[in-house]
């Protein structure tokens, strides 16, 4: 069976993962959700982008784990996806789920109309601060997962969304699944749509919002199992 690593996005730590982890486990497979640095109960170490790269790729090379699915959510998707040209033929596969997908020299923040997320970045000692709980509505919660999200965020390092990705390759080059979540937005983004192209990559839909973890966490997981044997 496969290695799971999964990574949240901004704000959120392992916990997030909670109930996807039981399925996958359930299910016979290694399950390593991550906690990157600077949030959840690692709040108070310093964290660029490369450091979140870094916090990945180190944790797979800790455990020594080989036929590796790295998972990345939303913001997980830049540094899951540099981490995963890194650690080599350890990689079975890597997964962005409903997720920012690096470029080189881009950050997470490239293409946004930022002003807003960078003045609040700004206004709050280098972090983004956490959401209100109407960030949440219309994305398939509940109004107890929707608490659940709010007080368990805290605010993510700013400097690991306005930094550049790192790649010394093509993110279509590497055996990759997207998964798109319906209710956050139909649409696929374009750079995903020209990585599906490739040939290496797969899109798969969600009809859920932009945290599946909590609205849809057996359906998620069992996405994530099909794409640890997807050829």
């Amino acid at each position: 069976m496969s290695q799971f690593v999964l990574v949240a996005g901004a704000r959120l730590g392992a916990w997030a993962w909670d109930e996807v982890v039981v399925e996958l486990r359930a299910a016979g497979h290694g399950v390593h959700p991550l906690t990157l640095s600077g949030v959840a109960e690692r709040q108070g170490e310093p964290a660029g982008q490369q450091t979140h790269v870094r916090d990945i790729v180190e944790e797979v090379e800790r455990l020594d784990l080989r036929d590796v699915v790295l998972v990345g959510h939303s913001y997980a998707g830049i540094p899951v996806g540099q981490a995963a040209e890194r650690i080599g033929e350890r990689l079975t596969r890597v997964v962005f789920v409903d997720a920012s997908v690096p470029a080189d020299g881009r950050s997470f923040l490239w293409g946004w109309d930022s002003a807003g997320v960078e003045a609040s970045i700004s206004e709050h000692d280098g972090f983004w601060p956490t959401p209100a709980a109407d960030h949440f509505a219309g994305q398939g919660l509940t109004d107890e997962q929707i608490a659940r999200m709010v007080s368990g965020s805290t605010p993510h390092p700013g400097a690991t969304l306005t930094e550049p990705a790192v790649l010394t390759g093509s993110m279509g080059d590497l055996p990759a699944t997207y998964v798109k979540c319906l209710l956050d937005d139909p649409e696929t983004p374009a750079d995903v749509v020209e990585l599906l192209k490739s040939g290496r990559w797969e899109l798969v839909e969600l009809d859920t919002g932009h945290w599946p973890m909590f609205s849809s966490p057996r359906e998620l997981a069992a996405v994530l199992h099909r794409s640890a044997t997807a050829g």
